[in-house]
């Protein structure tokens, strides 16, 4: 069993930085993929950033230049420091895992961003 517990959302104002935290425990594979992935209001859940064995990582162009996705494989925590940040990155935020075809989500974080 995969448990993810996030933290760090809350409230910034536009132009400012968060840094939202992972906390994965259980059976976790550092080849299998940990990332990010957004939900605002009436809208689709939508990927931000996700990291993969290591150093390979990848960025919804929307974020691309503000946000940057770490991983320590020790402490099976995935990190994600935003910075620059809009009031349309206003969403909450879940954590992911991907093990096979397995998906394993956190329970979310939210992150409002006031003009």
């Amino acid at each position: 069993q995969v448990l993810l517990v996030e933290s760090g959302g809350g409230l910034v104002q536009s132009g400012g930085s968060l840094r939202l935290s992972c906390a994965a425990s259980g059976n976790i594979n550092s080849a299998d993929p940990m990332g990010w992935y957004r939900q605002a209001p009436e809208k689709r859940r939508e990927m931000v950033a996700r990291i993969v064995n290591g150093d390979d990582t990848n960025y919804a162009d929307f974020v691309k230049g503000r946000f940057t996705i770490s991983r320590d494989y020790t402490k099976k925590t995935v990190y994600l420091q935003m910075n620059s940040l809009k009031a349309e990155d206003t969403a909450v935020y879940y954590c992911h895992y991907l093990s096979g075809y397995t998906n394993y989500w956190g329970q979310g974080t939210q992150v409002t961003v006031s003009d």
